[in-house]
């Protein structure tokens, strides 16, 4: 067991000075102080009142790589264990993308399997930007009622030129086989929709849910940052019931315009819940031409949510807490991972510790097990 003395607790919620004590499966107690004392075999390690928070989970991640809009010489790597530890994030969820053809769910599936292994809470969604949807066993459905790591579909791509541009007959297909699926497995059964550039946004997912028995938490239409049509679009969504969610990524490295964004939407009445964060790690951020020339190659970064979340803190005034949110419990509510994204006995040992002084990463704790530290802050 480890005792982390002296935190400065956030669940997100503020919750004041604590002591925190856990195993590598979960969180034991959670007190004003914890004494050990005649205790033996407890590793004990002072906070010194650092600001001690939830895990980051990404909800967006390229796992095996993504690229190759311009040939083999534009392919991205696959993600390391060391990338995802420093960026804060101890729970990911990996996807195809543009390449569903290069790159397969069963290597996506080894992937998982193998940041499983090194601590790293890793789910997947079955599927990649096309239509019809490939999967490991055929079936939408059974992929996700038997799959364990399997919770839902994506990204399937709707208004963009690398999309299939599918129907909404088969738009409805895939948003109630994924449902369906979800049901029976009891998980989240949600359909990632990548939103490219195209002037039709998300007019179709605003039509089906509003002319069929289609639940909106069932749909997670991401890159709704991508312009501010696409923001004002988002913001009538979600108050229709629906979620989006937002890149942290920047080719420009230039976080600020993606705080931004998420504190336009905060100002123009949406609900701070039903929005998320996430990076598009190891993505493709590619420069195309009106006339879709390939022009040249950006990668998506983890560590986008970490300095976005520093931003709206330092740059928009947010309160820590709420700019928690979009990256610990709402995706933890969409995708139903009941023991991710809070900090309560019961719930799995993923911790970040933040400098007090910068918001910086000084340590994460990730199943419970300490996987990075910051050698600058110690």
């Amino acid at each position: 067991m480890k005792l982390l003395k002296n935190c400065f607790l956030f669940n997100p919620e503020k919750m004041g000075k604590k002591d925190i004590l856990f195993s590598n499966n979960m969180i034991i107690s959670i007190e004003d102080e914890i004494d050990i004392s005649g205790v033996s075999n407890i590793q004990i390690h002072d906070m010194k009142n650092r600001f001690v928070v939830p895990g980051f989970i990404d909800n967006h991640v390229h796992i095996t790589g993504g690229g190759g809009e311009g040939g083999f010489g534009t392919r991205i790597d696959p993600i390391t264990a060391d990338d995802i530890y420093k960026s804060g994030v101890t729970t990911v969820i990996g996807l195809l993308g543009t390449d569903g053809t290069t790159r397969t769910i069963e290597d996506l599936f080894a992937k998982a399997k193998t940041l499983n292994k090194k601590n790293i809470t890793t789910y997947i969604l079955t599927g990649s930007y096309r239509v019809p949807v490939k999967t490991l066993t055929g079936s939408i459905i059974k992929d996700i009622v038997f799959i364990d790591n399997i919770i839902g579909t994506g990204e399937i791509a709707i208004s963009d030129h690398r999309s299939s541009y599918p129907s909404r007959e088969e738009l409805i297909k895939i948003i109630t086989d994924s449902a369906r699926g979800g049901l029976l497995a009891n998980k989240a059964g949600v359909v990632n929709f990548h939103v490219g550039k195209d002037k039709k946004g998300i007019e179709d997912l605003i039509y089906l849910v509003k002319n069929y028995d289609i639940s909106p938490k069932n749909i997670l239409p991401t890159h709704m940052n991508r312009s501010k049509y696409l923001l004002r679009e988002g913001i009538k969504y979600i108050k229709e019931g629906g979620l989006i969610d937002l890149t942290a990524s920047s080719s420009s490295k230039d976080y600020r315009n993606k705080a931004e964004d998420f504190n336009f939407l905060i100002e123009s009445g949406a609900d701070i819940e039903k929005i998320t964060f996430s990076s598009d790690g190891q993505g493709s951020l590619p420069r195309f031409t009106p006339q879709g020339k390939f022009l040249k190659m950006g990668v998506g970064k983890l560590n986008s949510l970490h300095e976005t979340f520093k931003s709206l803190i330092l740059d928009f005034n947010f309160k820590l807490e709420e700019a928690l949110l979009p990256i610990t419990r709402n995706p933890s509510a969409i995708y139903k991972l009941d023991k991710k994204g809070e900090i309560k006995a019961g719930s799995d040992p993923d911790f970040v510790v933040l400098n007090r002084d910068n918001y910086d990463i000084d340590f994460v704790i990730s199943g419970g097990k300490y996987v990075f530290k910051n050698k600058k802050n110690m």
